[in-house]
């Protein structure tokens, strides 16, 4: 709920690690995230409210453009600079990840969709909802981000817009934008489809356990949707990693 410049939201188990991520983002000089104004008298978390315009769907054409892909990447970029100094609270609780695979490098925010991403000016400008924020990967954050934004996906699930878009070049711009090194431009596609297998998986267990959103989101297609994915990358696997080359 939005009072004023805020936003009031209910308190998860997460909240406090989210909290502490977010106020280290604020002391490096990071912008592109909410600000934390503590807890209201309901026990809701207050949020600075960031201003401007979220990638909505159906997405409208400044945030499928190539110029958004560059600055999103940049803005990635900065993000994961400016969190890589951040020392999580010793009893930090995260969200359930799905990088059973990867060493954590740092934490990440792992749900870098359109929705999260808020636009200025017609540019990616920040990032809202670190709900799933965790101890991950660069590569791994950026992997789960194209997912949406390449989009490495079956094309019966792309937003209209999406659908004339060159996957290959788009993983390259992204990938020069945010400044990869060869060696991380060769495990991109590979972390990607494991990414889509630990998605599978994780998705089944929270909608299994959990309930809610997660269960309403795997009966409207989560699952087939993430198998469909994964299915499209192994068919197009040479071209993309081309372009990646």
């Amino acid at each position: 709920m939005r009072v004023g410049d805020t936003v009031r939201r209910p308190m998860r188990p997460t909240s406090p690690a989210v909290h502490a991520l977010l106020r280290h983002l604020e002391s490096v000089g990071f912008e592109g995230a909410p600000r934390v104004f503590g807890v209201d008298e309901r026990g809701r978390e207050i949020l600075s409210f960031v201003p401007g315009e979220a990638a909505l769907r159906p997405l409208r054409p400044h945030a499928v453009s190539d110029e958004a892909l560059v600055e999103l990447a940049k803005l990635v970029r900065r993000f994961h600079d400016a969190v890589e100094g951040f020392v999580p609270p010793s009893d930090a609780v995260w969200a359930d990840g799905s990088e059973e695979d990867a060493l954590p490098e740092q934490v990440g925010h792992c749900d870098i969709t359109p929705e999260n991403v808020i636009f200025r000016d017609g540019k990616p400008w920040a990032l809202i909802d670190f709900d799933m924020a965790r101890p991950t990967t660069r590569l791994f954050d950026v992997a789960t981000t194209l997912r949406h934004w390449a989009p490495i996906a079956d094309p019966i699930d792309r937003d209209p817009l999406q659908h004339g878009l060159d996957v290959g070049t788009r993983l390259r711009l992204f990938c020069d934008a945010y400044g990869f090194s060869a060696r991380d431009r060769r495990r991109l596609l590979e972390v990607t489809r494991l990414r889509f297998d630990r998605s599978y998986l994780a998705m089944r267990s929270r909608a299994m356990r959990d309930g809610g959103g997660w269960a309403r989101m795997w009966q409207e297609g989560a699952g087939e949707r993430i198998r469909r994915a994964a299915a499209w990358l192994d068919d197009h696997w040479e071209e993309l990693d081309a372009h990646l080359r």
